[in-house]
């Protein structure tokens, strides 16, 4: 069943024995890694949701997908992708520190957690897929897309979250409201060549399989994408 018809039918409950079932062919240690890295993001996330949706629901589908999907067992990769919010949404939570902290300080305070929690590895792969503070006189959604690039074209095994994260969003995008899609589909439609010519390099760690299915489900976003903003409307499918 595909991930998001899990989250419609039987919500976070659903894809948490989804992912149950996908951990079962880890050895312990790692399913138990896996485990720990899962209610740390539960807990940082709590209160957050997805206009719909609890916010782990998110990290979810993009850890599931790069295992089930991508054919990925590195377990690094998928802590990090079930944390690849955490430190951008609640650095100042995870580090221990007063909220008004300085979002910079906080942010190198809480990837030294992560570097500690679980390794310099993981937390280096969270840093690669944290946005940095924007400038406010310059546009968000332009500045997000040279940060993106920047970071993958430098960390080959972060476009791996990147773009399980990117297509949860993306051809998930008729899965929210009309007005947050239409947000997404102005923020991540121009992103869509630049990932699509990111997946196809040889240092990108994917078989030929994922490749090809990934840039199918580009497609697909860009199909939405276009019907949201081109169209007016919310696009079809599924």
């Amino acid at each position: 069943m595909p991930l998001h018809a899990i989250t419609e039918v039987y919500g976070e409950a659903g894809l948490r024995q989804r992912f149950g079932l996908e951990l079962e062919s880890f050895p312990e240690a790692e399913r138990d890694r896996l485990t720990e890295a899962l209610e740390l993001a539960a807990r940082l996330h709590a209160h957050d949701r997805r206009v719909r949706e609890p916010y782990l629901n998110h990290l979810l589908r993009v850890a599931i997908r790069i295992i089930r999907y991508y054919g990925i067992r590195d377990v690094d990769v998928l802590v990090a992708a079930l944390l690849h919010d955490a430190v951008e949404d609640h650095p100042a939570e995870l580090a221990g520190l007063a909220p008004d902290t300085a979002y910079e300080k906080s942010t190198e305070a809480a990837l030294a957690v992560l570097a500690v929690r679980f390794n310099p590895r993981v937390a280096d792969l969270v840093r690669s897929v944290t946005n940095p503070a924007y400038d406010p006189a310059r546009d968000r959604h332009e500045q997000y897309r040279e940060h993106v690039a920047d970071s993958l074209e430098r960390d080959p095994w972060a476009r791996v979250i990147k773009i399980s994260d990117f297509t949860d969003n993306g051809v998930g995008v008729i899965h929210t409201t009309l007005d947050k899609a239409h947000s997404s589909a102005t923020k991540y439609r121009p992103l869509v060549p630049k990932l699509r010519e990111l997946i196809g390099r040889p240092d990108t760690p994917l078989s030929t399989q994922a490749k090809e299915h990934i840039l199918d489900q580009l497609d697909l976003a860009e199909e939405r994408f276009a019907a949201i903003l081109d169209d007016g409307g919310t696009g079809g499918g599924s």
